[in-house]
């Protein structure tokens, strides 16, 4: 083919991607002539021949066929149930894999102008540049010179140290010989752009695209390729972000070696290197933009796939909550603090959890006032005492028996128990006793003796078991005061298991992810709900209806929010822990104040008074503009046989 020919070509093609192999050969001869090209390429097959027999010699190097199921380390994403990111997860590499196809022509050309011209015309080693190398080491008698293809780049970056010895160079020209030998040129130029580091703890060129640029590296125009293309030799050096007139300078060389090339034109290279480039952030090190929603999705990831995988797997992680809605819940938490202060009560902290009952899916997780000042998530890590908070539970299994209805008899009278060693007598709450009662006037007055009485009726562990099977995991014993929340459970552990009350006894694994898919987007985890009847829907059905009476004219009247809602307070006989927990249909929340070194809060705190507000200022938030919806009756349902 004579030079005026091939420039015919090239003029066709001037403005499409030059990947083919056919393509860079043409700009190739532009600069060095058809005689030269040719001699280039027969002495690259010499030399390529030569080092095949050359490489009985290294036996032991690595097997290059390994990388036929070879998939790099990428970064993990998360993002909410709209799809808005909220976190990467990302070990030492902090990398996103891409296509070729997927990544800007003005990218390829530039790379490969400034690291190996002779890239698609090579074996895996060229011979002019592998001969200038080893003239320069001669003469200074110690490694000075690379002459490195983009081949044997690869080889050193997945397989060899960064020794800067002879017989490393002549390793690393084997090995890229043997990767040429299974691997296409457009192979091996993707893995090599998905490999390399360009700065800033970005492995790739897609997680780079974005933090430079803040744009994916599909589109990339020509200036910002020519700069990141610059990167590749010294990216801390080279980085905009560090000295932006050095990166600049070095756009300027590539823009001139692709002219040189004829890759680009005058014209091309003078407009590139005019633009103003908009600078995007330093991304590889982000934090969360819902840190306690994160730590929730790395437990539960942790739990199933193991933390490797988090970090070096690609997954992409669809959380079960909405930011926005997050946010709302964090700002109620923050005032409800600060106004419990301005009350007189001085709590370190405030928690929230909250679960849909329909789809036992996270709607949000608050574990604390401030991740700023506290990075533990108490609503998933801290296990308080629910105190009677905990009594649904009981009271669920003497419905379930068939023997006891909410109109059913109890005696609140004085009673002593054998516990362990000794007796155990409960009181009640600011003492004395009401002597016969109603289960329901039991439940909206929060008195203990019935509780525990009821509890052994029914069996301790009997109600240990119904808590397992709504899901907690907490450890539990059955000892003679556990009706009465002598226990530590999460308040997740608690939204979840009155979620199951809620939506008459179905259940779902209660999940803060929703699904979770690798890089290319093949399904790892999918937690469609798949709800489950696990409660006796009568008994769970007469359960909500003495739990809206604690609501209406009970110790949780402070939780009213105009629309059928129940629930039940929660304090602690020593005042260290004050809950609300409560729900409509369409969702269940636990609120939690305490303080971390168990401190009483003193003051006559109990969750009716201090807890129920903040419970109702939540659910107003939460259910504004939702419509009313009502709790079935157990007429509706068959009692079961006692």
């Amino acid at each position: 083919m004579s030079s005026s020919t091939v420039q015919q070509k090239q003029s066709k093609e001037n403005k499409r991607d030059l990947s083919p192999s056919f393509r860079f050969a043409v700009g190739v001869a532009q600069v060095t002539g058809g005689t030269i090209l040719g001699i280039t390429m027969l002495a690259s097959s010499v030399v390529a021949g030569g080092l095949v027999g050359l490489a009985t010699s290294f036996r032991n190097l690595p097997d290059v066929r390994v990388l036929r199921g070879y998939v790099p380390t990428e970064t993990t994403y998360i993002y909410d149930i709209k799809g808005k990111t909220l976190a990467s997860l990302h070990g030492e590499a902090n990398r996103e894999v891409v296509k070729l196809d997927d990544i800007n022509p003005n990218l390829k050309r530039a790379v490969i102008a400034m690291e190996d011209s002779h890239f698609y015309l090579h074996h895996g080693i060229n011979p002019n540049s592998v001969g200038r190398a080893l003239v320069a080491n001669w003469k200074n008698n110690s490694v000075v010179e690379g002459g490195s293809t983009l081949t044997m780049q690869l080889v050193k970056n997945l397989f060899l140290n960064r020794e800067r010895k002879v017989s490393r160079k002549v390793a690393e020209a084997v090995l890229a010989i043997r990767l040429e030998q299974i691997f296409t040129k457009d192979q091996i130029l993707e893995m090599y752009l998905n490999q390399i580091y360009w700065g800033h703890n970005n492995y790739g060129i897609q997680t780079s695209a974005q933090s430079y640029f803040g744009k994916p590296a599909s589109k990339l125009n020509l200036a910002e390729s020519a700069m990141l293309a610059g990167l590749i030799q010294s990216p801390e050096e080279y980085s905009p972000f560090v000295n932006y007139k050095v990166a600049k300078n070095r756009q300027a060389t590539v823009l001139g070696r692709m002219v040189e090339l004829g890759w680009i034109t005058e014209a091309e290279k003078k407009k590139a290197s005019a633009q103003q480039l908009k600078l995007g952030e330093i991304t590889s090190w982000q934090s969360s933009e819902l840190p306690y929603i994160t730590e929730a999705v790395v437990a539960e990831l942790k739990e199933r796939f193991g933390q490797d995988a988090i970090l070096k797997g690609g997954m992409r992680v669809q959380t079960t909550v909405d930011y926005k809605f997050q946010k709302m819940a964090e700002e109620t938490i923050a005032d409800a603090h600060s106004n419990l202060r301005a009350s007189g009560l001085y709590p370190d902290q405030v928690a929230l959890a909250a679960v849909d009952p329909r789809t036992h899916f996270v709607k949000a997780l608050v574990g604390g006032i401030g991740y700023k000042k506290s990075q533990f998530n108490r609503a998933i890590q801290s296990r308080r005492q629910p105190g009677s908070a905990f009594k649904p539970f009981v009271y669920y299994g003497a419905f379930a028996t068939g023997k006891y209805s909410p109109d059913s008899t109890v005696l609140d009278t004085p009673v002593s128990y054998r516990d362990g060693g000794g007796w155990y007598s409960p009181k009640n709450y600011g003492g004395g006793y009401s002597g016969a009662m109603s289960i329901r006037s039991a439940l909206m007055q929060s008195a203990n003796v019935p509780a525990v009485k009821l509890g052994k009726a029914v069996g301790l562990d009997k109600v240990i078991e119904i808590c397992r099977t709504v899901g907690f995991k907490s450890p539990m014993e059955p000892v003679v005061s556990l009706p009465l929340g002598a226990i530590g459970v999460t308040p997740l552990e608690m939204a979840g298991g009155y979620a199951t009350f809620a939506n008459n006894g179905w259940h779902s694994d209660t999940t803060i992810i929703a699904r979770v898919t690798d890089s290319l987007g093949n399904v790892l985890l999918d937690n469609t709900p798949q709800p489950r009847l696990v409660l006796d829907q009568w008994a769970a059905a007469s359960l909500n209806s003495v739990l809206q009476s604690v609501v209406t004219g009970g110790t949780g009247k402070h939780a009213q929010i105009g629309r059928p809602a129940a629930g039940k307070t929660g304090t602690t006989s020593s005042e260290r822990d004050i809950w609300f927990v409560g729900y409509v249909p369409q969702l269940s929340a636990a609120i939690w104040v305490g303080n971390d070194n168990y401190r009483p809060l003193g003051g006559g705190a109990t969750g009716g008074v201090f807890a129920a507000p903040i419970w109702r200022r939540f659910m107003q938030k939460a259910m504004k503009n939702k419509p009313v919806q009502y709790f079935e009756p157990a007429s509706k349902f068959k009692r079961p046989s006692s």
